[in-house]
């Protein structure tokens, strides 16, 4: 007999399976997890488009967190696309009082430039959400409208990072690859300390799931009880392989990408 740390994602399904839930799984699974979900929408959508959003009902968001945690023993939790005020309250009335390590990917736009979180709800993730979180994981629009300052380089954004984990009492994990310099650099804000990771950025890749996958693999890292920084930069190593090892298929609209989660 034999068990995995158990990882809940509270996220959105996505059909193509580059990105929420089903990158979430994969990327739980090849870092010897297992994966538990909670879906929050029902997203149809493939790398570039956001064709239609169809946000579950709370109270079965609510069940489904309540079945995880009364069934397995769950080691770690992460959030994605979480859409709209009501369900991050639920999210956040779900997980209260629970002792776990909890990363938000505080998830508002698709890489496609989709919009992906209700204008109303940002204020809930500041309030509530982020309050609770051990690390967020924002990318250069997200630290940008959590923080309500622009953002144009490596030193700005970690000095946002800064004022972040300041504001909400957590890690933060900036990423930098919207930056879309010749390195991809990541900083880890921990208490007064400061972690940089950085690998190739790499050009010519059309695809989507990136911070679903960086935060999923945090997850998988905490709840095998590795330090976070361990955990942040075993992370920075698993989606660099996914992105530079990506699939593609030649179809008839042109070629079509997807990050490599199981990339030897």
């Amino acid at each position: 007999m034999s068990s995995l740390p158990v990882v809940l994602t509270i996220a959105g399904s996505d059909n193509s399976a580059g990105a929420g839930v089903q990158a979430d799984l994969k990327t739980i699974s090849a870092m010897g997890g297992y994966g538990l979900t909670a879906i929050t929408c029902v997203v149809a959508e493939v790398p570039g488009k956001v064709s239609a959003i169809q946000p579950v009902d709370t109270s079965l968001v609510k069940e489904q967190i309540r079945l995880s945690f009364d069934a397995f023993p769950v080691a770690a939790v992460k959030t994605g696309m979480l859409y709209s005020r009501e369900i991050i309250e639920t999210v956040c009335d779900s997980l209260e009082g629970r002792k776990i390590a909890l990363v938000v990917d505080p998830v508002m736009v698709a890489t496609s430039g989709d919009s992906l979180l209700r204008n109303d709800a940002i204020a809930l993730y500041r309030e509530r959400l982020l309050p609770m979180a051990t690390i967020m994981t924002p990318n250069l629009d997200e630290i940008i409208a959590l923080t309500d300052k622009p953002v144009a380089d490596l030193d700005a954004m970690r000095e946002a990072a800064r004022e972040l984990a300041n504001e909400f009492g957590c890690a933060v994990l900036a990423k930098g690859g919207h930056l879309r310099q010749a390195t991809a650099i990541d900083y880890l804000i921990e208490g007064s300390a400061v972690s940089e990771f950085s690998a190739p950025f790499v050009e010519g890749v059309s695809t989507h799931g990136t911070g679903c996958t960086y935060s999923a693999a945090i997850a998988t890292g905490l709840a095998k009880s590795l330090p976070l920084r361990t955990a942040a930069a075993e992370a920075k190593a698993f989606v660099t392989r996914a992105i530079s090892k990506f699939l593609c298929w030649s179809t008839a609209a042109g070629e079509v990408h997807a990050l490599h989660h199981f990339a030897p």
